[in-house]
C-alpha cells in the first residue's frame, strides 16, 4: 500500500520520474506473489492501482541501492537495523508512522488476518503518514531536481 500511495503523491505533485518507492519484505514467504485482493480492492476504493504490485525481499545489499528505508513497523525497523552493514545503512532506517504527528502507535498494523474494513483502515493510515513523509521529501527532491536541470 505505501509504495502505491508514495509513487501516486509524487506523480501528483510533478516528481513521479524523481522519486521511486520500492516494497520489500523481510521475508521471503510471498516473492513473486500479487498484493492481497482485499489491498488491491482497498486502493481501488481510493482511485489507487496496486495490480502490478509483485512481493520482493530486501536484503542487506538493497541498503546502497536506497536513500530511505520506511519501515511499516517497530519489528520490521529492528530487523532492518540489525541488516544494516554500518551506520549510514543504520540512519537510512525510519518508521512511517514517524511522520504522522497523530499517530497513536508508531506501528502500521498488518489487516491480513482482519477483515476488509480493516485494509482501508490500515490504508488511511498510510496514507496521512505518506503526506508527512512527502512533505519532508519533497523540498529535498525539488531542490536535487533544480541542479541537475
Amino acid at each position: 500500500m505505501a509504495e502505491v500511495v508514495l509513487r501516486a503523491l509524487s506523480a501528483q505533485h510533478g516528481l513521479g520520474a524523481r522519486v521511486i518507492s520500492r516494497s520489500a519484505g523481510t521475508g521471503d514467504w510471498h516473492v513473486g506473489e500479487r498484493a492481497d485482493g482485499r489491498t488491491i480492492e482497498a486502493l481501488s476504493r481510493r482511485g489507487l492501482d496496486g495490480s502490478t504490485h509483485r512481493a520482493k525481499q530486501f536484503s542487506a545489499a538493497s541498503f546502497s541501492d536506497n536513500d530511505l528505508i520506511v519501515a511499516l513497523d517497530r519489528t520490521h525497523e529492528r530487523i532492518l537495523r540489525a541488516w544494516a552493514r554500518n551506520e549510514d545503512d543504520e540512519g537510512k532506517v525510519t518508521l512511517l508512522r514517524a511522520y504522522d504527528p497523530h499517530a497513536s502507535s508508531m506501528d502500521v498494523p498488518d489487516p491480513y488476518y482482519a477483515g476488509p474494513e480493516m485494509f482501508d483502515s490500515v490504508l488511511g493510515m498510510i496514507e496521512t503518514a505518506t503526506r508527512g513523509l512527502f512533505a519532508q521529501l519533497e523540498p529535498a527532491v525539488r531542490a536535487s531536481h533544480r541542479r541537475l536541470a
